[in-house]
């Protein structure tokens, strides 16, 4: 069964059995009990990252203070010991308390807390590959144990992309041609003219006629 802190495995084998154990706890809706394993996670990766910072700190208050005074005051080191004092306020409320309380979202704030602690800690402490940063808390792997094929962004795509209606195909307007044809206008012959050249034979005969008669006298 597939986990959210696989990268933890090869990093420390320990602190991935003890944090599996608790989505185990929290699968089975045993949500206190979740909380309370993961304070046991949050207390022995403050007690790795002080190694040999650590003196005479027994408790997970005292390596907390300890944590708390060797920080440089950066914003990742600020949200790794806050996430520390969350998993131990939560873990301890859970353990001491006398009645059951089916707490679900804050024994699942406490898996997302520790699964950041854990990322800081590989990358941060164990050197492991900065890759790991990008990883996030998939509560569908929590509950299930299967990884998802795709990611809730692509299915969202593909989902999407089906509902979309479709485009209207254009039609391809046809391909007019470049060459204008213009035809010649038909010539047309003008009355005026028709008079005239009707007025000229006329004129042509009679002027023949008075020639002819003149040289036959």
């Amino acid at each position: 069964m597939c986990t959210n802190f696989d990268f933890l495995k090869n990093v420390d084998k320990d602190l991935f059995e003890i944090i599996t154990e608790a989505e185990k706890l929290y699968r089975d809706e045993y949500f206190e009990q979740c909380m309370g394993q993961t304070r046991r996670f949050g207390e022995h990766v403050c007690k790795k990252v002080l190694g040999a910072a650590r003196s005479t700190e027994n408790t997970f208050d005292e390596m907390l203070a300890t944590l708390k005074d060797c920080s440089t005051g950066g914003e990742q080191e600020k949200e790794f010991i806050n996430d520390l004092y969350f998993l131990k306020k939560h873990g301890n409320n859970a353990v001491h308390s006398l009645s059951v309380k089916k707490d679900g979202m804050t024994a699942l704030e406490c898996l997302q807390r520790a699964f950041e602690i854990a990322i800081s800690y590989s990358v941060y402490n164990r050197g492991a590959s900065a890759n790991i940063l990008k990883l996030r808390y998939d509560t569908e792997l929590l509950i299930t144990g299967k990884k998802k094929t795709k990611s809730l962004s692509e299915k969202y795509t593909e989902a999407k992309q089906k509902t979309a209606p479709k485009p209207k195909k254009k039609k391809t307007p046809k391909k007019q041609s470049s060459v204008m044809v213009c035809k010649k206008p038909k010539k047309k012959v003008s009355l005026y003219w028709i008079f005239v050249g009707i007025s000229s034979v006329i004129s042509i005969i009679l002027i023949s006629g008075l020639i002819i008669a003149l040289h036959m006298k």
